[in-house]
């Protein structure tokens, strides 16, 4: 399967990926759990890029993850050099929804999404998105819309 995700203007993030002894089976393949480590270090690329960890503590909040699906579409391999990319499909008032694909020049190894909401770490309750976070992500999909 080829990728035909239109990414432009998703706040998109991607990052080469290096495959590991320790991330193969004995059929030397990678670990299915091993893309859901991947996608913790996309999402991890996002926020520094877009909302670092410092703003989310100055504000009190944290991004929490309710959910990951993963579809996986073929086998990688040690000698493999994929790469990730992840952007946000959605942001709504209370919620974020990213999309992901691991591929190599093109082709798609694996697909997921994941979401969650933001936590207010002192009132133990979850809280609206920032503000910031939300505008910008408006602004992507004006761009994308031009």
């Amino acid at each position: 399967m080829k990728s035909t995700t239109n990414i432009k203007g998703a706040m998109q993030v991607e990052l080469p990926i290096k495959i590991y002894g320790y991330d193969i089976d004995v059929m030397g393949i990678v670990h299915n759990i091993v893309y859901i480590k991947w996608f913790e270090h996309l999402r991890q690329e996002f926020l520094d890029q877009y909302w670092p960890l410092e703003n989310m503590l100055q504000q009190d909040q944290a991004p929490i993850l309710q959910k990951t699906e993963v579809e996986y579409k073929q086998p990688l391999t040690i000698y493999d050099k994929p790469t990730g990319r992840l952007w946000v499909s959605k942001i709504k008032h209370a919620r974020w929804v990213v999309d992901i694909e691991i591929l190599q020049k093109e082709q798609i190894y694996c697909t997921g999404q994941q979401s969650g909401f933001f936590y207010d770490l002192k009132e133990k309750r979850p809280v609206l998105l920032p503000k910031e976070l939300i505008r910008m992500y408006e602004e992507f999909q004006e761009e994308t819309q031009k």
